[in-house]
């Protein structure tokens, strides 16, 4: 009972860090910076990964989609590989888990759940280390451009959609190791024994001979008496 439980838990955080994982492909502040007025915030820049725009005072937003894939900066194309093969692992990673859980009716037999099971947990630990090394390879590159004192051109900080990245990624790694020391508990359950002794024969009861395995003493009670006894 108590396993199921821990797979219902581990489940339910894996789902959780995948659908924030997801969230963040289409987010739109991967990283931001605004240029402050006297009074009010006269222009604020952000970008993706698909796009960079610009949003003025008046909440009218420019947006300019990056022109082509190939001329792209390494480390914008390594994010999207990475957060896209999370989102594809975390999507496999569920299937595994609704197989290997032991509170559905599919996946065979209990080892066989308790092995499916740890596979999921393996696909999502996968997917929670690309959505992290994605985020991070993509926050390193914001603080080193922002700490850089000869770089002169725009400066941005880190946006929400990092965040949101990372938290996923850990529920991620969370969910699939829970996943993964299920099927430790898995083995460590005992089972119940059961020794058939079959049915105790009331033949086995009476005293055997030597002469032969189906020989029984058998006594007849005139011979018991001398031929004499009776008058």
């Amino acid at each position: 009972m108590a396993n199921t439980a821990s797979e219902i838990i581990a489940f339910m955080v894996s789902i959780s860090g995948w659908v924030l994982v997801s969230s963040t492909l289409p987010t739109d502040y991967w990283k931001v910076s605004t240029i402050d007025g006297t009074v009010i915030t006269t222009a604020t820049y952000w970008a993706n990964l698909w796009k960079t725009c610009v949003t003025d005072s008046t909440g009218v937003s420019n947006c300019k989609d990056f022109p082509s894939m190939l001329a792209l900066d390494g480390y914008i194309q390594a994010c999207r590989g990475l957060m896209i093969a999370a989102v594809s692992l975390g999507f496999f990673g569920s299937i595994f888990a609704l197989f290997g859980m032991k509170c559905t009716k599919v996946g065979g037999s209990d080892k066989a759940k308790a092995k499916i099971a740890c596979l999921a947990g393996i696909v999502f630990i996968l997917s929670g280390l690309c959505s992290m090394t994605g985020c991070s390879l993509y926050a390193n590159k914001i603080t080193t451009e922002f700490f850089d004192p000869f770089f002169v051109e725009q400066k941005y900080e880190l946006g929400a959609a990092l965040f949101i990245g990372w938290a996923g990624a850990s529920l991620c790694i969370i969910g699939g190791v829970i996943f993964c020391f299920s099927i430790s508990d898995n083995s460590k359950t005992p089972r119940m024994g059961y020794t058939y002794n079959g049915a105790t024969s009331v033949m086995s009861s009476r005293t055997k001979y030597p002469g032969g395995e189906g020989d029984f003493k058998t006594t007849n009670p005139s011979k018991q008496f001398d031929k004499n006894a009776y008058v």
